[in-house]
């Protein structure tokens, strides 16, 4: 861990003070900005309301707010229960994103909970970690984070596409495929996990027939689609957010999908609503589809006590990662005896390792009150941060979609980081 900044309380407008308070979780406060060690720990987020990865929000969103509500059943965090959080919406937009992350500092946050897209949290990074506030994803897994100069205040739970690669590489090759295409987003999401793909493919003695990027915010993805074609696979990956929907259509009309090859996806198609979106009259023409993603259900009580708080969810991907976000963060500053991110951000790395295990917030705080260092497993698996921020391991879910255009997890895996 690099030595902490101290963020600064300079504001340069009285508009800056005013800040829409949005959620139900938490105690109203006021709109003008805390100052850090004000003795109450504020949380912000920066997540999908809207854009491209809008059907992440409500998972994400509804478990930051029920992490908070857990954490304040259990007494809250140095005696006092946190705030309202401050929201922001990404909206799949880089300049958006910005504008809220920007937003949501200028109400004195002392963690932020975001974004949801790597390119999200790439755009405004460099504004969250300057200014002295811990920023922790649940989903950003580009493994540009890993060596990201963020003066040791970036955070993230969900492991690096490093760790996912491979795993979707031995689903490929344990169907037996050998000639493999992948097409991928011109971002640093995409790019990562196609390289971390396509090398653990090579190394398997699989030829990569294809690997190739587009611009996700093209209309028609007939020239990618052609390209696959050309390249005579006998599987195709395709990494992508919400335009996958098109290119899945256009490789089925071609003559590329499920019946046809292997067709498989990542973390950013994983939806039960995919196969509808793909062909709403017969959500059947996945069938066989399969994928990869970090695993989000294998906690069965959060999964039935998150649905219990938010029963109107269906999508659950990355919740659990998210409430382990908030959890780790909380967690530091009773370590630490300090809500100042400058003095707990020292020590989140250190207690989801090597201390006495604990699987919720109430039995962590009463270990740390006792004076023991805690190993904190979270929700979504443990963490076992390394020194960069980040699960040094990750259990990595292999998903499926069946003849009715269910969702379905095959099984999971575990994938540990190269030393």
């Amino acid at each position: 861990m690099k030595a902490s900044i101290r963020r600064s309380a300079v504001f340069t407008s009285a508009a800056a003070l005013v800040i829409a308070l949005c959620g139900t979780t938490g105690t109203a406060r006021s709109a003008v900005p805390a100052e850090p060690g004000d003795g109450e720990l504020q949380f912000g987020y920066v997540l999908s309301e809207t854009g491209q990865l809008a059907y992440l929000g409500p998972p994400m969103i509804e478990s930051v707010k029920f992490a908070m509500k857990t954490i304040n059943d259990a007494g809250g965090v140095l005696g006092e229960p946190l705030p309202t959080v401050v929201s922001g919406d990404e909206a799949g937009q880089e300049a958006v994103a910005v504008q809220s992350a920007d937003r949501v500092l200028a109400s004195g946050v002392d963690a932020l909970i975001g974004a949801a897209a790597s390119g999200m949290s790439l755009a405004f990074i460099d504004r969250v970690t300057g200014a002295g506030v811990v920023q922790c994803s649940g989903s950003n897994t580009a493994p540009t984070f890993t060596d990201y100069e963020d003066d040791g205040f970036y955070f993230r739970t969900v492991p690096s596409d490093s760790l996912q690669g491979p795993v979707l590489a031995k689903a490929i090759r344990g169907d037996g495929h050998n000639r493999v295409a992948l097409i991928a987003r011109a971002d640093d999401y995409g790019r990562g996990l196609l390289e971390s793909t396509r090398n653990a493919l090579e190394d398997g003695g699989a030829t990569v027939t294809l690997a190739e990027t587009y611009d996700p915010k093209s209309t028609n993805f007939d020239q990618i689609v052609q390209q696959v074609e050309n390249s005579r696979p006998d599987a195709a990956v395709v990494i992508s957010f919400e335009e996958g929907t098109q290119i899945l259509q256009a490789m089925i009309e071609s003559g590329l999908g499920p019946d046809r090859i292997g067709v498989y996806g990542t973390d950013g198609l994983r939806s039960e609503e995919l196969p509808r979106l793909v062909a709403p009259n017969q959500p059947g023409r996945l069938d066989g589809m399969k994928g990869t993603a970090p695993a989000s259900e294998t906690n069965e009580k959060y999964v039935k006590d998150l649905k219990k708080f938010a029963p109107q969810l269906k999508e659950l991907q990355f919740a659990p990662q998210v409430f382990d976000c908030v959890t780790t963060i909380a967690l530091a500053a009773e370590k630490a005896e300090s809500d100042d991110p400058g003095d707990f951000v020292e020590e989140i790395n250190g207690i989801t390792k090597g201390g006495d295990k604990c699987t919720t917030f109430a039995a962590c705080k009463e270990l740390l009150a006792d004076g023991k260092d805690i190993d904190y497993d979270g929700v979504s698996g443990p963490l076992d941060f390394t020194d960069t921020g980040e699960p040094g391991q990750a259990t990595i879910e292999v998903y499926g979609y069946n003849a009715k255009g269910e969702l379905q997890t095959l099984r999971t895996e575990t994938s540990t980081a190269q030393e």
